[in-house]
């Protein structure tokens, strides 16, 4: 065993386990964004680019074929791969090498025809795709089951009445099911986005300086009598294989495409972490109107043994709280240089990596708190009582601005509310004491309109409007 102090540079070949990222720790996202992933994509953008090849004449259906059989990860030491990439500051080229002498040592032939024509970024911005096309897709699916529960949350608690909450103060009434109703919203409307894009991404295929001149070059020779439209079946036949968008152009310094990827990917954490935060408050020990699904160690304190925190919610808002800052990088990678940029495409590697696996790990998590998030409707009631008819002070300045004017009516109700609150007698008991009330109410017509319960405006009728539109627009899972 090492010394725990131990400086050698092989001391941790461990691969990256999550531990100061626990929310995406055994996630979907964690394993389709893995190293082993990553390498896996680079090989099968590979495999595709001489499948490509072949189905039009240019490399023989029998190398594409063995090359194809080869291009597996578990073939190749990955570790070692990682610190050859050192020497050409990406993986290709190591990668490249490694490929063909393991197509080599089957077929000599077959090796000849391995990364024909292609370059280094054709290859990682595919395969950067590739990962970003498959983990979406999970992250999609997640997200689908995300607004299942939260439409079940909304439908249940339509008319279940709440405190309004605006900076951080009681308001006036709202319900349970709109809240639940615009978390709702809010994930459908980034998934939308999300799903849209997944369709769009692009494979990648430009050549050395976005001409193909290189592919192009090698079906010249091997004599095809079509090269003059050989790069448009070319790019069509590569993205066909792989299952992406075919670009209209090479994209190499037109970094678009991860820019957009990033922007989707914070909105969907930013939805999810709108969610995650209303949670949080919501759950607090002097609110206590919902409380997150228990687990067998979900939540506990290190030092207090009474606490059980609201964990899910806060590992979705850590995710929600990073992406923001990585997408940054993607979109500034935007400013590429030339028809190779240098640095550019290398830096947005790691953070479009962790963009997915944190949008990734907090849908998967957002899944468990939707679908088991309880609500307390007894303690929401007792909240509203907190503030009682002080909540229902907009309601009466409505109802009395047609007698006495808009203005006089709201100072009517800040001077009574404001004697409320220095007496602590009930508003309904202070308001018939106004002389500018005097008969205009009697004792039921007051109890009505300063029931809290009966003051949430069109909160049903927008809970029904968000679920028909979910409806309408909802994939069949």
């Amino acid at each position: 065993m090492r010394s725990p102090n131990s400086s050698s540079p092989d001391v941790d070949l461990a691969p990256d386990s999550g531990l100061l990222s626990p929310v995406r720790a055994g996630a979907p996202a964690e394993a389709a964004t893995s190293d082993r992933a990553w390498l896996q994509a680079l090989l099968d953008a590979e495999a595709a680019l001489v499948r490509a090849q072949a189905h039009l004449g240019v490399v023989p259906e029998e190398a594409a074929a063995t090359i194809t059989r080869t291009a597996r990860a578990d073939r190749l030491d990955l570790v070692a791969l990682a610190r050859r990439s050192r020497g050409a500051a990406n993986p290709v080229v190591a990668l490249v090498e490694e490929l063909t002498s393991a197509v080599a040592a089957t077929d000599p032939a077959a090796a000849e025809y391995v990364h024909r024509g292609s370059t280094s970024q054709d290859i990682m911005d595919t395969a950067a795709i590739l990962v970003a096309h498959r983990t979406t897709g999970l992250l999609l699916a997640d997200l689908d089951r995300v607004a299942a529960a939260l439409a079940e949350l909304a439908a249940r608690h339509r008319d279940t009445p709440m405190p309004g909450r605006t900076l951080a103060l009681h308001a006036v009434p709202v319900t349970f099911g709109l809240k639940a109703a615009g978390w709702l919203q809010a994930v459908q409307e980034a998934g939308a986005q999300l799903r849209t894009l997944r369709d769009r991404l692009p494979a990648q295929l430009g050549g050395a300086a976005g001409t193909l001149a290189g592919y192009v070059e090698y079906a010249r020779i091997a004599a095809r009598p079509d090269v003059p439209g050989y790069a448009d079946r070319l790019i069509a036949a590569f993205a066909a294989e792989l299952g992406l968008a075919e670009p209209v152009l090479p994209w190499h310094t037109a970094r678009g495409p991860l820019a957009r990827l990033g922007a989707a990917l914070a909105e969907v954490t930013g939805a999810l972490g709108k969610f995650a935060v209303d949670v949080q408050t919501l759950s607090r020990t002097e609110i206590a109107e919902v409380a997150e699904p228990a687990a067998a160690g979900r939540g506990v304190s290190s030092a207090m043994p009474h606490k059980r925190n609201p964990a899910l919610a806060t590992l979705i808002r850590s995710a929600a709280l990073q992406v923001p800052a990585l997408s940054l990088v993607l979109a500034q990678a935007m400013l590429a240089e030339d028809e190779r940029p240098a640095g550019v495409w290398h830096a947005e590697w790691q953070p479009m990596r962790e963009c997915l696996r944190l949008a990734g790990g907090a849908a998967h998590t957002a899944v468990e708190l939707a679908e088991g998030l309880t609500a307390h409707p007894r303690q929401m009631e007792r909240n509203l009582a907190l503030t009682g008819s002080l909540l229902i002070t907009e309601r009466l300045a409505a109802v009395l601005a047609p007698v006495v004017g808009k203005v006089a009516a709201k100072s009517l109700m800040s001077r009574a509310a404001a004697e409320a609150v220095r007496t602590g007698r009930p508003l309904g008991a202070v308001l018939p004491d106004l002389p500018e009330l005097a008969g205009r109410f009697d004792e039921a017509a007051l109890a009505e309109l300063l029931d809290p319960g009966r003051y949430t405006g069109a909160a049903g009728a927008l809970v029904d409007r968000a679920l028909a539109h979910y409806r309408r627009t909802v994939r069949p899972r």
